[in-house]
């Protein structure tokens, strides 16, 4: 079987279809919003995208790939081996993983550009996480100004917003020197061999072939650390199978009530190649 990564990128990103809300005195004066107690809204999320900034921690824990965007590239943390699949949450949606990506960080807000590209915070609605009674934390303070951790949180996710332009400048700088290639996955199986395709990774023969000008380039740019990071972060792949192993085992336990973290021996029956 063969699927594109590519593909899943508008892929529906929860169980339920998003209701955006700009966050506004109007709307939301005398409401309070509750954190989320999962992550069940990223449960069909099979990559999810990465800022520069998070690289090196994210490339300790996680396999990191570019996907296209257009004729643009972008860099994602793979989390499944399958179409809709996040082998990082478990059956209750908790997150398993030693570390979460900031784009899960702030739900259930969001944000927007306005058409002058004003960053507007906004809210998920459908999340059920906004309330009428007293209880979770307010939007506004009596005077009507953002509360605290409202404020917060804007403020986190305009850096994040900007981290995302200067990911997207590396990404170009790759491109710009042809480090990015095709990174088809194969996955054994049980069932037979899985190919997984629409992902990319860093060249290293081109890479390790660059001029100096081209390595002062890419210097100058920041880009070094998304190239090293990217390679590190690819003997990751098999925790994923071992991820996987563990869902089949939980889901097929008669009372499941979470994954078995005690991963499986590395003989088992997945196994990657040409990575």
């Amino acid at each position: 079987m063969i699927y594109d990564v590519f593909a899943l990128q508008n892929h529906n990103k929860g169980l339920l279809v998003p209701d955006i809300q700009i966050v506004s005195r109007e709307n939301h004066a005398n409401k309070h919003w509750l954190r989320s107690s999962n992550y069940l809204f990223a449960a069909k999320d099979t990559i999810c995208p990465l800022i520069v900034q998070e690289l090196p921690k994210a490339a300790m824990h996680l396999p990191i790939a570019f996907v296209p965007n257009k004729e643009e590239f972008t860099l994602v943390a793979l989390l499944g081996l399958d179409q809709g699949q996040n082998l990082l949450l478990s059956a209750q949606g908790l997150w398993q993983g030693s570390y979460l990506p900031m784009q899960y960080r702030s739900y259930p807000f969001l944000l927007a550009n306005s058409g002058g590209n004003e960053q507007i915070l906004c809210i998920d609605a459908a999340s059920g996480l906004i309330t009428e009674k007293p209880e979770g934390e307010a939007f506004f303070n009596e005077d009507g100004t953002p509360a605290s951790t409202v404020a917060s949180i804007f403020a986190f996710m305009q850096k994040v917003a900007s981290g995302r332009q200067i990911t997207a400048h590396v990404c170009s700088l790759l491109q710009k020197h042809n480090l990015i290639q095709p990174w088809d996955i194969k996955v054994q199986k049980e069932s037979g061999v899985q190919t997984i395709a629409g992902l990319y990774r860093i060249d290293e023969d081109a890479f390790n072939g660059l001029s100096g000008e081209a390595l002062t380039d890419l210097r100058n740019g920041g880009a070094l650390p998304a190239i090293f990071c990217q390679l590190l972060s690819m003997q990751h792949l098999p925790v994923l199978a071992r991820l996987l192993e563990s869902h089949i085992k939980a889901e097929s336990a008669a009372a499941p009530k979470e994954l078995d973290l005690e991963f499986l021996n590395d003989d088992g029956n997945i196994s990657f190649s040409n990575f």
